[in-house]
């Protein structure tokens, strides 16, 4: 009995060290993880290298994935960047298995845990900020030391009880058959699943592993079908958080289940191979080492496999998985709520697709093309448009937290000016403008062609902000061919020459509605218009002033220039 409870609280203690560290680890981050994994994902193979290094500072896979799937639905990283990421999470995962194998089993912890607990828990309770985020993580890292110690002297008693001729034979005898050993490694990697499903943790499963092979209970070739199966479980809690998310979790979390079932059929498929090159290592480095040395190996396989297959990979998992919902609120992932730099980012990007949206919706109506914008393969109107505003506008408000930096804060402060004005141009465009009373007089046709070229150059810059830029410099602004993606026109990167043309066009549409406005109504006086003729053609031209004034401001507004 006393065995057990040694083992059961171990485990938790290396559970609940575990979860105070990675806390604490990321308070002390900040909001540097997420610039250090935007910055670093430039492609997939640095995406895995880093993923791996932030996974082992933070000492959470969970940490790095959940961040990446907000960078990712705020359009801060694409899929496939993101991918790398994960790949990368999953290597560095593993170093809290040479943490156990080089420490934990060894030797007695307890006299060095405590006092790390005592300083890290006060220094957590009386301080703030990042201070006190480094002392969670400090009374973390204690618990995991005193966890490991006392799932050491439970797995000794254990040792007692058990024998590796207890498990099922992985590697069968001279007389056994070839599928009595298979079946012994599928029923311990089922064991291994098990173990990190109800455990939630592969690391933990793991470290009972290795204390298990040091006290002799397991044996090196049952550890190594253990950990193949504990690495399997992790998908567990993957497959359990996507139910009922966002379809970027969804997508990352059957790539995550899917990596980790092709590094384990790698791993099986070499297990008769590389268990005897093991076996005959184990003489000369300790067989704790080598399980931990085959636990990173076995991730960093799959990864070497995968990783130059990517693009092939990520249209396999967005073909399982289709995009759902508007293209104009796929940015709004509840996730990146949780990091208001992420969540501002999400906003920005939606404002810009809704920018696309309308202007390019205006200027069709003012070319007397009365069709639908389309993102991607789906149709879009500007109704729909004022209602992802509306979505955009409650997502921001429930942020949790302000930004930390002024830089943020004042990139907060610009997107909302932003919102407001996009608020602004689709309230203008629904309001019935009748854009047919703009093409009977050469005055008329002016306004109209000025608020065209306004409206063309907000979405020019709306596109460099929805999407990543595809080459540098500053393309000519024309319109996007009819029943082409919106997004897929030409953008303005740097965008000083659109704002620069989005101001003159509204300075000349001001000038030209005081002329417009004076003829106009003189026109009734001469008996030319209708006094209700001449009205609607005055308001039609105060309306294109206003939308490309609102056009022109939320444009500058989302690149900074505002």
């Amino acid at each position: 009995m006393s065995t057990a409870v040694s083992v059961l609280g171990g485990v938790g203690l290396f559970l609940l060290g575990m979860t105070v560290m990675t806390e604490g680890l990321k308070t002390l981050a900040g909001s540097a993880l997420r610039v250090m994994l935007s910055k670093a994902a430039a492609t997939p193979l640095h995406g895995s290298f880093w993923g791996a290094i932030v996974t082992l500072l933070t000492q959470s896979s969970s940490a790095t994935t959940m961040t990446t799937i907000g960078l990712v639905s705020a359009g801060l990283l694409t899929f496939q960047q993101g991918l790398g990421l994960v790949f990368g999470a999953n290597v560095g995962t593993t170093g809290t298995g040479w943490l156990v194998a080089l420490i934990g089993v060894r030797v007695s912890l307890t006299a060095a845990a405590l006092p790390m607990i005592f300083v890290g828990a006060l220094t957590k309770l009386l301080a703030r900020g990042r201070l006190s985020g480094a002392g969670g993580a400090l009374a973390g890292f204690g618990l995991v030391l005193f966890g490991l110690t006392t799932l050491q002297q439970g797995m000794g008693g254990l040792a007692e009880r058990l024998h590796p001729a207890d498990l099922p034979a992985v590697l069968g005898g001279p007389e056994a058959r070839w599928w009595s050993g298979l079946l012994g490694v599928l029923v311990l990697v089922v064991i291994g699943l098990v173990m990190t499903a109800l455990m939630q943790s592969s690391t933990a499963a793991v470290a009972v592993t290795l204390s298990g092979y040091y006290a002799g209970a397991v044996g090196l070739d049952q550890g190594c079908a253990l950990i193949i199966g504990q690495n399997i479980g992790t998908a567990t809690s993957s497959a359990l958080a996507a139910i009922g998310a966002s379809t970027t979790a969804k997508r990352l979390a059957i790539a995550y289940i899917l990596f980790k079932l092709i590094a384990a059929v790698i791993a099986l498929t070499l297990f008769p191979v590389v268990i005897p090159l093991l076996e005959r290592a184990s003489s000369t480095v300790d067989g704790v080492t080598l399980l931990a040395a085959y636990h990173t190996a076995y991730n960093v396989v799959g990864v070497v496999v995968l990783l130059p297959m990517i693009d092939w990979f990520t249209r396999l998992v967005e073909r399982m998985l289709p995009e759902r919902g508007s293209p104009l609120t796929r940015c709004l992932e509840p996730l990146a709520l949780a990091n208001p730099i992420v969540a501002v980012e999400a906003v920005r990007r939606t404002i810009a697709r809704v920018l696309v949206t309308v202007c390019g919706s205006i200027d069709a109506s003012l070319a007397g093309r009365a069709e639908p914008i389309r993102l991607g393969k789906e149709a879009v109107s500007v109704q729909e448009a004022a209602d992802a505003l509306r979505q955009a506008q409650i997502f921001l408000s429930d942020v949790t937290g302000p930004p930390d930096t002024d830089d943020e804060q004042r990139r907060l402060t610009s997107t909302l000016h932003a919102l407001d004005r996009a608020s602004r141009l689709t309230e203008v465009a629904n309001g019935g403008i009748n854009f047919g009373s703009v093409r009977d007089g050469p005055e008329d046709s002016r306004a109209a062609e000025l608020c065209a070229e306004a409206m063309r150059s907000a979405a020019a810059i709306a596109r460099g902000v929805a999407t990543p830029p595809r080459v540098a410099g500053s393309p000519q602004i024309v319109p996007v061919s009819r029943g082409a993606d919106a997004m897929a026109g030409p953008r303005a990167i740097p965008p000083d020459e659109a704002i620069a043309e989005l101001e003159r066009c509204t300075t000349q549409l001001g000038e030209a509605l005081r002329i417009h406005r004076s003829a106009t109504l003189g026109a009734v006086a001469n008996g030319t218009l209708t006094a209700d003729a001449a009205l609607l053609r005055v308001d039609t031209v105060r309306s294109l002033e206003a939308l490309s004034l609102h056009a022109w401001r939320s444009a500058a507004h989302l690149v900074g220039r505002g």
